[in-house]
């Protein structure tokens, strides 16, 4: 769904090795236990171990580093392994290990969903051993409160398998750190979840509850770890049966709860603690035409909505974006709406909106660019303010209300100029850098294409002029000056290519 504060994300962490050990309380499983009731399902819980590229933004036509990590994966089918996005992220190279077996079977990303931090893995070839191994059944069921689990995996890089046990302490909405911005349904336990953990199985009666992912480092929260419950692995499968994964479709409307008597009164609301307030609706979402600002929304699909923003569903009071959360793109959604002094119901159909993703952090992408005269021009996103700490308050407003003012319409892709390569054609200028590029050569920038289109095919004159968004001062480069220095620029800081963006 969409994000929450970005400010709470700095405490939760990945479950893969190599990070900083999680410090939790957990009751070590009796001996016996392991080996009778799990004894079967250790040749289905495999090691995964995935050497990884990382990119630099900073000088985007360099060569990746090569990287590394290891985590956790568990049979589900024939040849069909579920683990974390996470932990084969950027993968170079994907090698699973057996339980008593130090032979790596070469594997690949079958599937992957960055936003709810799943992926499917398959040998390549297909391994022979594994044929006879016992899939892990998922099960239908969110565990109760205060009842039992095993989490089972590789943590702290060993090579022997093991398993903790722990109890369920809160089902809830939390920040998936893997994205940074997207939010779902998961589940707090209080099981000895390390790095390495990642991607395993947390299990309870012998059937797959949720999937270990992530929790709290430091001094943050003690005894603390999430896992991913049922309802999102299983919507994750659901989603891949076709070939391909969709991604979650969202209502794209803004609420405020209305918890205050005297509110509800002046709006004459038809009952007490039910409904929230509609303070926007996107003019390209899923609600677009339908709801409107000050709409009251009282049920989601037959679920009364609290005022708090919350819904009763399978006895748990949660989130109504659980609701959405377990439709697909293009299934129907029933809304009934308290709206000039009355009950009115329409339906809408789900869409996507991909444009909540400028926040988000990226995977499996080279960084795009344009490289002209020393200046580099990138397209913003979350990698490119992380990185170069972007401060230009016009710079941070395109990128923090991106969606909420609805930019995407003015700038589909909004392009920074992130750095300058010194040489003498480009002197006085760095004060520039961090700043939103409007125009080039009178040509209005909507993406990068239309930078190094304009730079390449610009009208005819004696200087290149950009111009930033609000700046007065004109960029200016001369023109006569450009062609020897860029070919200077190129081999004093070995940029091999002009540009890069993506096909």
């Amino acid at each position: 769904m969409l994000p929450h504060p970005l400010s709470r994300l700095a405490a939760l962490t990945f479950l893969t090795l190599p990070v900083s050990t999680l410090s939790v309380r957990a009751e070590e499983a009796p001996a016996e236990e392991k080996t009778s009731s799990l004894g079967k399902q250790y040749q289905s819980i495999v090691n995964v171990e995935c050497s990884s590229l990382r990119v630099d933004y900073r000088t985007p036509w360099n060569a990746a580093t090569p990287t590394g990590g290891s985590g956790t994966a568990f049979l589900i089918g024939p040849n069909l392994f579920m683990t974390n996005a996470h932990v084969v992220s950027n993968a170079s190279r994907l090698e699973i290990k057996r339980v008593g077996d130090s032979t790596p079977h070469r594997a690949r990303v079958k599937h992957i969903a960055h936003d709810c931090d799943l992926a499917l893995l398959e040998l390549d070839p297909p391994v022979a051993a594994f044929e006879k191994a016992e899939p892990l059944a998922i099960s239908v069921d969110i565990p109760k409160l205060d009842t039992t689990v095993k989490v089972v995996g590789f943590p702290i890089g060993g090579d022997r398998i093991s398993v903790t046990r722990g109890v369920v302490s809160r089902v809830d909405y939390q920040e998936y750190s893997h994205s940074g911005v997207d939010q779902h349904l998961a589940i707090q336990i209080d099981a000895a979840i390390n790095p390495g953990n990642s991607g395993g199985p947390v299990l309870q009666d012998g059937k797959v509850i949720g999937v270990a992912f992530q929790g709290y480092s430091g001094d943050v929260a003690q005894n603390t770890g999430y896992m991913i419950p049922v309802p999102v692995i299983r919507r994750f499968l659901k989603d891949v049966e076709d070939g391909k994964y969709d991604h979650y479709g969202e209502l794209a409307i803004a609420h405020y709860p209305i918890l205050n008597p005297a509110q509800r009164k002046v709006l004459n609301l038809p009952a007490q603690d039910v409904g929230v307030m509609i303070t926007s609706v996107d003019s390209t979402g899923t609600c677009a035409g339908v709801l409107k600002p000050g709409d009251v929304l009282l049920a989601l699909d037959g679920y009364a909505v609290d005022s708090n923003g919350s819904i009763n569903i399978d006895g748990e009071q949660t989130e109504m974006a659980e609701v959405v959360e377990r439709k697909f793109v293009g299934d129907k959604i029933k809304l009934k709406v308290w709206r000039d002094g009355k009950e009115q119901e329409f339906e809408v159909a789900l869409k996507a909106f991909p444009q909540y993703l400028i926040q988000a952090n990226q995977y499996e992408r080279q960084p795009e660019y344009v490289m002209y005269a020393g200046l580099v021009f990138q397209p913003l996103d979350r990698e490119l303010m992380d990185t170069f700490g972007l401060t230009n308050l016009r710079t941070r407003y395109y990128f923090n209300y991106y969606t909420q003012d609805e930019l995407y319409k003015e700038m589909p892709e909004v392009v920074v100029l992130t750095s300058i390569l010194p040489d003498s054609i480009n002197t006085w200028l760095r004060d520039y850098t961090g700043q939103v590029v409007e125009e080039v050569n009178g040509v209005k920038v909507k993406s990068l294409k239309d930078v190094q289109s304009a730079l390449a095919h610009g009208p005819e004159g004696s200087h290149v002029v950009i111009k930033l968004a609000g700046e007065s001062r004109p960029l200016a480069l001369d023109k006569t000056l450009v062609s020897a220095a860029h070919a200077r620029i190129r081999q004093k800081y070995r940029v091999s290519k002009d540009a890069y963006i993506t096909p």
